[in-house]
């Protein structure tokens, strides 16, 4: 297997990052960037029906899957030749946009999951002695912003905020939410019916366990 890998990787994948694995940490050996936190052997199927392996993980910041070989990470390129990718137990569909969607749900209204990662610089001194913190984009130049930057060591103090933004496909459109009222736009035939639901089982849209529990139910329903 290892041997097919390595004809498949470099036309599927680019060299994005070129530091030792050891330097992909912050100085007390995170790495928030990274969904998990360790690199594991996962599934890269090809819309051509083979599969490949290698030790994956998912950046939230750059919205990409990335893979460890010889002590150095890269991104998988050629998105449009993957049809799914596997970490863990968790399966991973790119998008047209150019990050993954995670499958939490299927179903006749599958409920997808997108990680989106935000680089916080070091807190600046505010007022009354609080700090704050602000987009990445204000402190790091348009060169330090590409994709592969995001593999690199973190710069010291800095850190990543994960919001997770919600996808569920009605019919053949594709559409997100964070909040109830973008999830009943969706729905707007049925928002009544979803309305006593989230009121009734208490739903917090903050919550994916929540989330993953209303899609279930609407699933069961089979009027949705």
């Amino acid at each position: 297997m290892k041997h097919n890998l390595k004809k498949l990787l470099p036309v599927l994948i680019l060299a994005l990052a070129l530091q030792e694995a050891n330097s992909q940490t912050k100085p007390d050996g995170s790495a928030p960037q990274f969904l998990y936190p360790e690199f594991v052997k996962g599934e890269i199927r090809l819309k051509n029906g083979k599969s490949q392996f290698a030790l994956l993980n998912y950046n939230t910041v750059s919205e990409q899957v990335v893979f460890r070989q010889d002590e150095k990470i890269f991104d998988l390129i050629n998105v449009e030749n993957i049809d799914t990718v596997y970490i863990f137990k968790s399966k991973f569909i790119p998008s047209a946009s150019r990050f993954y969607y995670e499958l939490l749900l299927p179903g006749k209204v599958p409920l997808f999951l997108q990680h989106k990662g935000t680089l916080l610089p070091p807190g600046k001194p505010g007022a009354y002695g609080t700090t704050s913190q602000v987009s990445s984009s204000t402190y790091l130049s348009s060169t330090q912003l590409q994709s592969g930057y995001y593999n690199l060591k973190l710069p010291e103090d800095y850190d990543v905020k994960v919001d997770p933004v919600f996808w569920v496909r009605k019919d053949t459109i594709m559409a997100s939410f964070i909040s109830e009222k973008q999830f009943l736009k969706i729905f707007p035939g049925s928002a009544d019916d979803l309305k006593r639901y989230i009121k009734q089982d208490r739903i917090r849209f903050d919550r994916v366990q929540d989330v993953i529990r209303l899609l279930t139910w609407m699933n069961l329903q089979n009027k949705f």
